[in-house]
């Protein structure tokens, strides 16, 4: 026995020996229409991806939401503050807590007034100078 039942139909493994001309044609229409678009499709995707894209970069995750914690992603610095100083943080905190109707956390706060004062140097500078920075004793 061959494996196949007589009767039972085409061989779909059989190969077709002599196609006519009409078929070949509709195979070839075939063919590059599906060519045809699957260069449709693969330009759409690509720009449905780049667009995508764009839209996750412009729609980055804020970091409050994206941690674990607060203190996921920050090393650790020492911070020694004088009285007026820790009373001005505490009073600072609250005013925020108010205006975003919502909890700020203290390390939050703080590196934030850290990156405010570092794009005003020249502010922090006034401020080291009453502290006595660049005082000279020369005589």
């Amino acid at each position: 026995m061959t494996g196949m039942k007589e009767g039972a139909g085409e061989n779909p493994f059989a190969e077709d020996p002599d196609p006519t001309a009409s078929e070949t044609e509709k195979e070839t229409n075939a063919t590059d229409t599906e060519t045809s678009t699957e260069t449709e499709t693969e330009s759409t995707m690509s720009s449905s991806s780049e667009s995508q894209q764009s839209q996750r970069q412009s729609m980055q995750i804020p970091y409050k939401f994206r941690r674990d914690g607060v203190q996921d992603g920050r090393d650790r610095v020492p911070l020694f503050l004088q009285p007026e100083t820790k009373r001005a943080e505490r009073d600072a905190l609250r005013e925020l807590e108010k205006r975003f109707d919502d909890d700020v956390s203290l390390t939050d706060l703080r590196e934030g007034l850290m990156m405010v004062g570092l794009d005003h140097l020249d502010e922090v500078e006034e401020q080291l100078e009453e502290w006595g920075h660049g005082m000279t004793f020369d005589t």
